[in-house]
């Protein structure tokens, strides 16, 4: 599908479909993804229900008004008084790039890694002191203690219908890192059984944009089915700990909330970014700010694949409306 879009599109091809006097240059070269809305996955949104109870996190109301307020105050100032608690097992399935940066993190933090990955990364973690599994299968039998799902949001969802959920403990906590939200809530809802928790995570930076730290990057989260207390909130908090300890400003936000506010700033984003790509835009020995700026934005999209840009349409429902507005309504803008 992610193929056929990419030739429907024309990206690469300055032509395009239609003349510069009958189309907006925005048109000429990004796809008319309003045309393949239609055949978005339909996933109606599952019960959210854990252990008899329902689960506090889902469907709230906006809490990120709350921030400045809980920024203010000491955060787990509870876990000054407790010892410390065992390192984490985190299990990362999909070990590319951003597992692999992901990874650094969770290891700066004193937890151990182990990973699996359709591609052999095996040499690259016997250099890092990561266990290497061929397999998912072979990873989910040492019993992770969070599994972390850090694949490309097209292959998401096979993904998980193929994790042996049996082969783990019932208190598990899955993850992910997904660049939408709801997608994968309503996944993890509707596959996983019933006593795993979920959190859908998502941070706001990569390889690119924190390779210099991590501090005051968002981190958005939803503990969106976590046991109230015991061994599993336990281990959900050291998780997300891990980000906090890292200097992440973090965000808890419900999936819906995060993507309506990312289909607004992040595909709208990745979209300039590409339509500037074709531009060949060139630094030039008197760049002022703002083209430095767009020669940034540029580099750091175009450095994503092109089947992230098709995911964030695809798999965000609020993306359509924001792609309605790129087009101009008196034909094509001089430049």
């Amino acid at each position: 599908m992610a193929s056929s879009l990419r030739h429907f599109a024309g990206l690469g091809s300055p032509a395009g479909t239609a003349s510069a006097a009958s189309s907006c240059f925005l048109s000429r070269y990004t796809p008319n993804f309003c045309a393949f809305a239609a055949l978005r996955p339909a996933r109606p949104a599952a019960a959210v229900v854990a252990a008899g109870k329902p689960c506090l996190h889902a469907e709230q109301p906006p809490q990120h008004q709350q921030l400045e307020d809980e920024e203010a105050a000491p955060r787990h100032a509870e876990h000054h008084e407790r010892p410390a608690a065992p390192a984490l097992r985190v299990g990362i399935v999909g070990f590319g790039n951003f597992g692999q940066f992901i990874a650094a993190g969770v290891q700066r933090q004193g937890h151990a890694v182990m990973a699996a990955s359709r591609s052999d990364y095996s040499a690259y973690c016997a250099q890092h002191r990561i266990r290497f599994f061929r397999t998912v299968d072979a990873l989910c039998e040492e019993q992770p203690d969070v599994l972390l799902i850090c694949s490309s949001i097209l292959s998401t969802e096979s993904v998980v219908r193929a994790i042996p959920f049996h082969k783990l403990r019932p208190d598990t906590i899955v993850a992910d890192v997904l660049s939408v939200k709801q997608f994968p809530r309503n996944l993890l809802l509707e596959v996983l059984p019933p006593g795993f928790g979920i959190v859908c995570t998502h941070p706001m930076f990569g390889p690119e944009s924190g390779k210099h730290g991590w501090g005051t990057l968002p981190f958005v989260y939803d503990k969106v089915r976590v046991a109230e207390d015991g061994e599993q909130a336990a281990k959900c908090d050291q998780f997300l700990s891990i980000f906090e300890q890292e200097g992440c400003r973090m965000v808890e936000m419900s999936c819906a909330e995060h993507d309506r506010y990312a289909a607004g700033s992040q595909f709208i984003t990745h979209t300039i970014g590409r339509v500037l790509s074709q531009l060949n835009l060139k630094s030039t020995p008197i760049n002022t700010k703002g083209y430095e700026t767009l020669l940034q934005l540029t580099e750091n999209t175009v450095s994503d694949s092109f089947d992230l840009y098709y995911g964030l349409f695809m798999y965000n429902v609020n993306a359509t409306e924001q792609a309605s507005t790129l087009q101009f309504p008196y034909g094509a803008p001089y430049l």
